[in-house]
């Protein structure tokens, strides 16, 4: 009777946790928080804790590669359709390299996977500048022609000069 006590208060306690993780996800993580706070760790919903952290490492790895696409993407048509440049485009370069760099700084360990998400950065930045362009697909290359420390520098500009572009800055 003793074993089917303890077992139903296992339960009991983990059952809410989980409902509470299905049906509010926000209640659930200030549950959570509470819990770890005050050290209540055999209260914990570890199962979906663990997914969650797992979770949040392919949140900062995915906002790398998305940077390095708009990134890239604006890089790419900054270089061939020089004619339509704008201070909207320099703008969207710069606030990128920024938050890029932000990202990089608050989250160190990120840098090792720079090489990686910037060929699957440069598909999808190929992808955008095709559509924002309408330029044919051979205009652009299958590989990324920049290096990270070209994209991530803000004082790289590929293609023409142009007249945006302070001077010092080129």
């Amino acid at each position: 009777m003793q074993m089917s006590e303890a077992t139903s208060k296992t339960t009991k306690t983990s059952m809410p946790a989980l409902n509470l993780y299905e049906t509010d996800f926000h209640a659930w993580t200030q549950q959570q928080t509470t819990l770890l706070r005050s050290k209540k760790w055999s209260q914990l919903d570890l199962p979906n804790l663990i997914e969650e952290i797992e979770s949040l490492g392919k949140q900062q790895r995915q906002e790398l590669r998305n940077r390095l696409s708009v990134l890239i993407g604006h890089l790419l048509k900054w270089e061939y359709q020089p004619s339509y440049r704008s201070r909207s485009w320099l703008a969207t370069l710069r606030i990128q390299r920024r938050d890029t760099s932000r990202l990089l700084k608050d989250n160190p360990s990120l840098k090792p996977y720079l090489d990686e998400s910037l060929q699957e950065a440069y598909e999808n930045a190929r992808d955008l500048a095709m559509g924002e362009t309408n330029l044919p697909e051979q205009t652009f290359p299958i590989n990324c022609l920049y290096t990270v420390t070209e994209i991530l520098d803000d004082r790289f500009y590929p293609g023409e000069p142009s007249e945006l572009v302070d001077s010092s800055e080129s």
